[in-house]
């Protein structure tokens, strides 16, 4: 099972919005006779390429898969069913697979046809694999990944909005490479405004995100660079529904799509709801959104228990500052938490700069 979760992470950023699955078939002397994972969306599935390699040999075989096999016609035809007309003896899934046309119908199928199934084998590590589908697949919202870079006094730009460059150049590579990896890179009106970023990744990455500008009155102005280069990726902005129409109707005929939304649920302003956007993100079956700043977004995605991963960059430079900006603005927590509110936390040094990466726990784990 741990080979077949190694294979599975072969498929990250290839196989959105389906989930990230690897699998093996072994003999009873655990004689390795076919593997696999799900390359693409669209193509084989993690089954069907062990399956392939095994040929005859499969027959009596346990094959071990790290998420529960598909039951039902999609793209390609139902796993369960391979499995049954190989004649595998046994198989082993670490977990079952929430989505609404699974959820237990391949185990039951399997069943049905006599094979033995073993459920729960490094069910965490599977589990954990599969966080940004299952979320999207259960809750119809993308897996929010938060990133800043930060001086070691907690700035992200200086008192006059300067920020260019906090981070490193080998930050700034791992930065790309998260950006090569997800459907969608959100920024601010102002940070966009301020910077005017391309947010793409360069060099390409295994995906092109959709970028998207959370812009109130849809003021983000046509010579941008996001709007300069929408050949080159998609761009969307996330409006309140009292846009001006002149502003709307200008980014429109740019080609950039204007999605016009409610108040805000958390300060009842003129503001777009994020809740909604990220509703809609999910509906579009966007499953990895990042989230670049500035202050302003990430603190109300922060008060709003939206945000799961953070990707921070830690420069040993101070700027000082009482007016200089901090990563997370918004109205933040009452108190200190009693807990370590970021969770499965991880540290590589990068150089002259640290990258800290982690969950976010809104509720004490531990209760």
């Amino acid at each position: 099972m741990q080979r077949a979760l190694e294979l599975a992470r072969l498929g990250e950023g290839f196989v959105e919005p389906n989930p990230a699955v690897g699998s093996v078939i072994v003999n009873e002397s655990l004689q390795l006779l076919g593997e696999g994972y799900h390359q693409q969306c669209g193509g084989p599935h993690a089954e069907i390429h062990a399956l392939r390699m095994a040929g005859d040999l499969a027959r009596g075989a346990t094959i071990y898969v790290t998420l529960e096999p598909c039951c039902h016609h999609g793209k390609t035809g139902p796993c369960s069913q391979a499995l049954i007309q190989a004649g595998v003896k046994k198989v082993v899934i670490a977990m079952r697979d929430p989505a609404p046309h699974v959820d237990g119908g391949g185990i039951a199928e399997l069943k049905q046809a006599g094979i033995e199934v073993e459920l729960g084998l490094l069910e965490a590590e599977a589990q954990q694999l599969v966080r940004p589908f299952v979320k999207r697949v259960t809750q119809g919202l993308p897996w929010v990944h938060a990133k800043w870079a930060m001086t070691l006094d907690g700035k992200i730009a200086s008192r006059t909005g300067h920020s260019q460059w906090i981070s490193n150049a080998r930050s700034r590579e791992i930065v790309h490479q998260l950006r090569g990896r997800m459907d969608g890179i959100m920024v601010g009106h102002q940070t966009a405004l301020a910077d005017d970023p391309l947010l793409t990744a360069r060099p390409a990455g295994k995906r092109i995100a959709t970028r998207i500008v959370v812009d109130s009155q849809a003021t983000l102005a046509s010579r941008s660079k996001l709007v300069q280069t929408i050949s080159d990726a998609p761009v969307m902005v996330m409006a309140h529904r009292s846009a001006p129409a002149e502003n709307v109707q200008r980014l429109e005929e740019a080609g950039v799509e204007v999605l016009l939304t409610g108040n805000d649920s958390q300060s009842g302003a003129a503001f777009p709801d994020l809740r909604e956007c990220l509703q809609e993100l999910g509906r579009r079956e966007m499953t990895n959104l990042l989230i670049e700043g500035g202050g302003g977004l990430l603190g109300s995605c922060f008060d709003a228990a939206l945000i799961d991963e953070i990707h921070v960059f830690v420069a040993p430079k101070i700027v000082g500052g009482g007016a200089a900006i901090t990563p997370i603005a918004g109205v933040g927590l009452e108190q200190i938490p009693n807990y370590a509110n970021v969770t499965e936390s991880a540290i590589q040094q990068l150089d002259s700069d640290l990258y800290i990466r982690g969950r976010i726990a809104y509720e004490n784990p531990t209760d």
